[in-house]
Formats: structure tokens, C-alpha cells, sequence
């Protein structure tokens, strides 16, 4: 897997990246996290572990981001 090209300014690109690491280390990001993956792995949407840790992972990050955009 590549790293997508952002033409970012790199003051706009630390900001972000900032952010994103404030989200990922908080306790409520890390509990819905978790929540996903159970419910993820109790469904069945996920094929195994690695796969549910993933998309527990990416699904959560994207709602906090989307929270931040409303």
C-alpha cells in the first residue's frame, strides 16, 4: 500500500497530523474502537481478527474526523 500525494502545505499537513494523533489517543475514540470490533467480529462483517482491528480502526477515525467537519 502506497501513501496517497497530498500537495499540502507542510504547517496545514502538521495540523492534521496533530489532530489525528489527539484523536487516536483518546479514551473515547479507543472505546468506540473497541466497541466496533467486537461487533464486528460477533457479526461476522469481518473476516478475522486483523481484518475487524482494521475497520474498527479506520470506521472510527472517520467519525470523529466527520464529527469535526459538522
Amino acid at each position: 500500500m502506497g501513501f496517497p500525494k497530498y500537495d499540502f502545505p507542510e504547517d496545514e499537513m502538521k495540523k492534521w497530523i496533530d489532530h489525528i494523533a489527539f484523536i487516536c489517543l483518546s479514551e473515547e475514540f479507543l472505546r468506540l474502537k473497541d466497541e466496533l470490533e467486537s461487533l464486528y467480529l460477533a457479526s461476522g462483517i469481518s473476516t478475522g481478527a486483523e481484518e475487524a482491528k482494521v475497520n474498527a480502526f479506520s470506521d472510527a477515525l472517520y467519525a470523529f474526523l466527520a464529527e469535526k467537519e459538522s
